[in-house]
C-alpha cells in the first residue's frame, strides 16, 4: 500500500485501530474536563488512577489543576477551557489560555485509558513536537504540536497546535 509515495510496512488495520486507541485517549481527557468544567469533580476522579503522579512547570501560585482535582478549590476559581487538544502516542496535550497572564498546557499520559499523570506548564516556555510517522510513513518527520509562550501570546497570532 502506497501512503504519500511511500511504500507502509504497517497494515491499514494497525493504522486504524492506533488511530481508535488515539481517538479513545483523547475522548478520556476531553471527559475529564468536560466534568470538571460542570463542577463535577467526583465523576472526573473516575479518569484518574488512584496514584496519579503530577509536575507542575511555572509559578506556584497557578496551581489550579491540582487544587481542583484535589477539592482544595472549586471549579469556578480558573476554568480550564482548552483551545485546542492533541493526541502524541499515549499522551494527550491540551491548552488554553483564559487572559494574557494565564496560559497553560497540560499533558495527560494515560494507560489503557485511564489517567496515569500530569504534567501541568503554566505561564512558562514550552516547545513540544511530534516526532513519530504519520500514517505509516517510513521514516521521521518533526511536526510542531504546539508552543507555549506567554510573553507574546497578546501580541502573536495563534500559537497552539499546527
Amino acid at each position: 500500500m502506497a501512503t504519500n509515495g511511500f511504500n507502509s510496512p504497517l497494515p491499514k488495520s494497525y493504522l486504524k485501530q492506533k488511530h481508535m486507541l488515539d481517538m479513545q485517549n483523547k475522548a478520556v481527557v476531553h471527559a475529564l474536563l468536560k466534568e470538571l468544567v460542570m463542577g463535577h469533580t467526583q465523576t472526573a476522579a473516575k479518569f484518574l488512577e488512584s496514584d496519579l503522579e503530577w509536575w507542575f512547570h511555572g509559578p506556584p501560585q497557578c496551581q489550579y489543576m491540582m487544587s481542583v482535582l484535589t477539592g482544595k478549590s472549586v471549579h469556578t476559581d480558573f476554568r480550564f477551557k482548552p483551545r485546542r487538544i492533541e493526541v502524541v502516542g499515549d499522551y494527550v496535550i491540551a491548552e488554553g489560555w483564559e487572559e494574557e497572564n494565564a496560559y497553560w498546557v497540560h499533558v495527560w499520559t494515560l494507560k489503557d485509558h485511564a489517567i496515569i499523570q500530569l504534567t501541568e506548564y503554566f505561564n512558562t516556555w514550552l516547545s513540544v513536537r511530534n516526532i513519530r510517522p504519520s500514517n505509516g510513513e517510513v521514516g521521521m518527520k518533526a511536526i510542531p504540536c504546539g508552543r507555549a509562550n506567554p510573553r507574546t501570546l497578546h501580541t502573536a497570532p495563534y500559537q497552539g497546535f499546527y
